[in-house]
């Protein structure tokens, strides 16, 4: 089996086990991204607890679901978006104001928009969530 995008998977992932109602989602193979990413949506309360396990093939993580995910996924291809832009593509993949983040990798590390606007700093959008 080939992965090509192991973000997306992880991704697509969480959005089906959200909508089985599952408690928790195994995500294998994992990445730093994948983490990082993870702790962003932890943080706007998106997801609950999760913890890395190492497995001698990668490791994986262990998410623990709130059921408060509509709709996750990875952005491709991936854009370089400067601050005065987010605006844009907040309106491209949120469904509105105020609801959801957007999700960034910039100079100061994995990030929500809210947060890169707070910093002025750019970046690429890697993932929405809302």
């Amino acid at each position: 089996m080939v992965m090509l995008d192991v973000l997306s998977n992880a991704l697509i992932s969480i959005k089906n086990a959200e909508s089985r109602g599952d408690r928790q989602v195994i995500i294998w193979p994992s990445s730093k991204l994948i983490g990082n990413v993870l702790r962003v949506m932890q943080r706007y309360g998106y997801v609950g607890e999760f913890e890395y396990v190492y497995d001698g093939r990668g490791g994986k993580y262990v998410v623990q679901l709130l059921g408060k995910i509509n709709d996750i996924g990875a952005i491709k291809p991936r854009f370089h978006v400067k601050v005065n832009e987010l605006q844009k593509w907040e309106e491209k993949y949120l469904p509105a104001r105020q609801v959801g983040i957007l999700i960034l990798t910039t100079s100061k590390g994995v990030i929500s928009h809210l947060e890169a606007r707070e910093n002025k700093v750019g970046g690429i959008l890697v993932a929405y969530v809302y």
